[in-house]
């Protein structure tokens, strides 16, 4: 019966295919060892990485250009690669993330926008994992890729400057594309403070036109933007002592800019607010260059209108130069009195917040020089009819 059942199966030489696997596989301890579960199970998850790469590179070629794909799969996982390769997936993956989408319709993309963000996520991984110093071709990507991202032209400001209040604020402007633009700051912040990044080599690819571009971004009106932009100059005036002179000229310049030729700026606020850690590293005795920041640029900023928004940041910077030098006390009170506000009770209040202050920082000797004109002042404000 056996035999019957047994010779209707179709023959099939194993002979034959096993000989012709046999050569392909590497040879073992004798001349079956090789034909195993192990190896079979090797070739079977061989295979199941290789279906998988090349189905994650057919989708990201379809949505990416081709030159964005490279040999290095950028949808790969760190870990997935020897660390040899790593930095060559490192540089594949910021090629990757040079494409910028369109967020003004939120459903455009969505897969892809998603993709996108995977990758960047895992790109700040690496680096705040520190695992090996950054080449400079890696520096070099990363650069261009932060460059790509973020510096783009603002829509014109239709907003009114005529305002100024302390009290006064407006509803936020929230960028609908944060979804990305965090994750890229979140990098740079990471890519500097990183001690795999040469400092050397990384000033020649963060240089002055690069920073000059980064301050303009302080006109953001997403003051999410604005907040990740002033650690990120901190970190690079911190890190990059050779570029400190240009930024402190870079700043004066958009300081002036905004006195005495457009009267709008989104982030003087938080620009001063830097300027304040900036002035408080200054050493002693204070050099004439940091003098004329005083009187050339923060003393005039007491002019606009909407003083009353970096009100705050401004006191600090005044306060902390005369804490350095306090001789600079009567100059500093007489150049208060220069600009005093002669029509706006509301602004009239905040110089004498900020008056209050800068006596509590100020000795009687340097008093004695502006006694005279600043107790005149005081005496106009006591008979003003205005109740503060």
């Amino acid at each position: 019966m056996w035999k019957q059942f047994l010779s209707k199966l179709p023959h099939k030489s194993f002979h034959s295919d096993a000989s012709l696997d046999l050569t392909h596989l590497p040879p073992g301890n004798n001349g079956t060892g090789s034909v195993n579960g192990n190896s079979i199970h090797r070739t079977s998850s061989d295979n199941v990485v290789s279906s998988r790469s090349t189905t994650m590179k057919r989708t990201a070629s379809a949505i990416f250009p081709s030159s964005v794909v490279t040999s290095a799969e950028p949808l790969l996982l760190f870990k997935d690669v020897p660390n040899a390769e790593k930095q060559n997936l490192f540089i594949s993956k910021l090629n990757f993330c040079c494409h910028v989408f369109d967020f003004s319709d939120p459903n455009k993309n969505s897969p892809e926008k998603d993709m996108k963000r995977q990758v960047l996520l895992d790109l700040i991984g690496y680096v705040d994992a520190g695992t090996s110093r950054f080449t400079e071709p890696v520096i070099s990507a990363s650069c261009k890729m932060i460059a790509i991202n973020l510096f783009r032209a603002f829509p014109p400001n239709t907003r009114s400057s005529n305002g100024g209040g302390e009290t006064e604020e407006e509803v936020p402007v929230f960028d609908p594309a944060w979804t990305h633009l965090q994750l890229v700051y979140d990098l740079l912040l990471k890519f500097i403070e990183s001690s795999s990044l040469d400092g050397k080599i990384g000033k020649k690819y963060i240089d002055h036109s690069f920073i000059m571009r980064l301050l303009d971004l302080f006109d953001s009106e997403d003051p999410r933007e604005r907040d990740c932009l002033k650690t990120i100059l901190h970190r690079i005036y911190g890190k990059f002592m050779v570029h400190r002179p240009f930024i402190r000229k870079a700043v004066s310049n958009i300081f002036c800019r905004f006195v005495f030729e457009t009267d709008r700026h989104n982030g003087i606020a938080e620009i001063l607010e830097v300027f304040g850690s900036v002035i408080s590293g200054f050493a002693l005795p204070l050099k004439e260059e940091h003098k004329l920041l005083l009187w050339r640029v923060l003393m005039p900023l007491h002019k606009p209108k909407t003083l009353g928004i970096y009100l705050q940041q401004l006191t600090y910077c005044v306060t902390q130069f005369i804490e350095k030098e306090p001789k600079l006390a009567s100059s500093v009170i007489k150049g208060l009195l220069r600009y005093w506000p002669v029509t706006s009770s509301q602004k009239e209040v905040m110089f004498l917040s900020e008056l209050e202050e800068i006596l509590e920082a100020t000795n009687t000797a340097e008093l004695q020089g502006c006694m005279i004109p600043l107790f005149h002042r005081i005496g106009f404000c006591i008979n003003s009819s205005h109740f503060q």
